[in-house]
């Protein structure tokens, strides 16, 4: 089938494990894990494409892919279901000399050459699957031409005390980069990476292929890449990023981000720029007349009969009566039995807690966050204690 040449590929890098997600991610990749009460984390950039116009994405899976290739589907839920174009899974495969597992972000892409130049394409767009954030990646296409640069990275300003956790760029005035700092303990500026980057095709495929071909290098962006971009002297700019930007890789943030839906316009949730998601087909939410509900997200097919305070309620939850959950996030078909308290926790789906129970404790206590794997059972009466992470049933 002949393919449209297309000014732009997207190429969208979902192959991460999230060991840092720990019990979340044992048995599904990163990108796949569920936020903010309908979504999985993907559906911010994949969603970001196609409001973006960018109708051309390649998913590059790896770790755990079952999931995540069965929710992207056709991609029809993002409409991303096109002749020419349209969202592609690309996971590692058999090639005539042999195979080999991606072995780094830049690897991920070298090994999927074939797929870019398909589209014959100006233009090349990397993502990370598993960040929180919208943004409109056709602006910074326009300001990368605008600049004529052959590499052009998204940054957002970050706390002075927090540019250690980041690659910092800096910048002349015209936001050309003349230096990257991976985690500085004496940063000269606060322009964080977002792992957000456009390159020319022919100037990036020259590099991955020259990292293909180096045995020392880790096969990476960061580390590798655009450092021997800069060295070599090619044009890279910055580009200024003005809104909510989450990196969801710990379970701290993960939690954090699903808490900052609660706060009024954080992420401009009335805003045109929809998050679209592959959603689960659920009767309307019930909430019994004694039921109490304050500053929380509960979507459809959930039952309330008891109190949730604070917190990010799946489809299909059940509070049963004198039950009371506060700041927590509690996954798709999870059940919290009569009487029982969770507290500052993170329960995946289809979670089941006896009656009496008490799960992590007060945030102003607690010492860190609760985390319940995927389908436990927690046996009535039964004690969990706060920052535990719990994979087996409780008997």
């Amino acid at each position: 089938m002949l393919t449209k040449r297309k000014d732009c590929v997207t190429m969208l890098l979902a192959g991460g494990q999230g060991s840092r997600l720990y019990v979340l991610t044992n048995k599904i990749a990163k990108p796949a894990v569920p936020f903010g009460g309908k979504y999985r984390i993907i559906d911010y950039a994949l969603s970001n494409c196609v409001n973006s116009g960018f109708d051309t994405v390649g998913v590059l899976t790896q770790y755990q892919p079952l999931l995540l290739n069965e929710y992207i589907g056709n991609g029809q839920p993002w409409d991303l279901d096109r002749l020419n174009g349209g969202v592609n899974i690309l996971p590692p495969y058999q090639k005539s000399n042999g195979s080999d597992w991606y072995t780094g972000t830049a690897n991920a892409v070298y090994q999927n050459i074939h797929f870019i130049e398909r589209y014959n394409p100006d233009n090349v767009l990397i993502l990370s699957g598993d960040h929180i954030y919208k943004m409109n990646y056709a602006k910074m296409l326009d300001f990368h031409k605008e600049k004529e640069a052959d590499c052009t990275i998204a940054v957002i300003d970050v706390p002075i005390e927090e540019t250690g956790r980041f690659g910092i760029l800096n910048t002349y005035d015209t936001g050309e980069i003349y230096e990257f700092e991976e985690k500085p303990k004496q940063p000269k500026s606060t322009k964080a990476s977002m792992g957000i980057y456009i390159f020319k095709w022919h100037v990036l495929k020259k590099y991955l292929q020259e990292d293909a071909c180096d045995p020392k290098s880790s096969n990476d962006f960061g580390k590798n890449v655009l450092p021997n971009m800069l060295k070599c002297g090619e044009k890279m700019f910055a580009y200024s990023f003005k809104g909510y930007w989450k990196d969801v890789g710990t379970i701290e943030s993960l939690w954090q981000a699903n808490m900052d839906l609660l706060v009024e316009d954080t992420l401009d949730r009335n805003s045109e720029w929809k998050i679209y998601s592959r959603s689960m087909e659920k009767p309307p939410h019930f909430v019994s007349e004694d039921a109490q509900i304050k500053n929380s997200i509960v979507t459809e097919g959930c039952e309330i009969y008891g109190r949730v305070e604070n917190s990010v309620l799946f489809p299909g939850v059940a509070v049963k009566e004198g039950a009371f959950v506060k700041d927590s996030v509690i996954m798709a078909e999870t059940i919290i039995g009569e009487g029982s308290a969770v507290n500052y926790s993170i329960l995946d789906e289809q979670v089941e807690i006896g009656e009496k129970c008490i799960v992590g404790r007060d945030r102003t206590e607690a010492e860190g966050i609760t985390v319940i794997a995927r389908s436990v059972n927690v046996k009535s009466h039964s004690n969990i204690d706060s920052n535990v992470m719990i994979e087996n049933d409780v008997i």
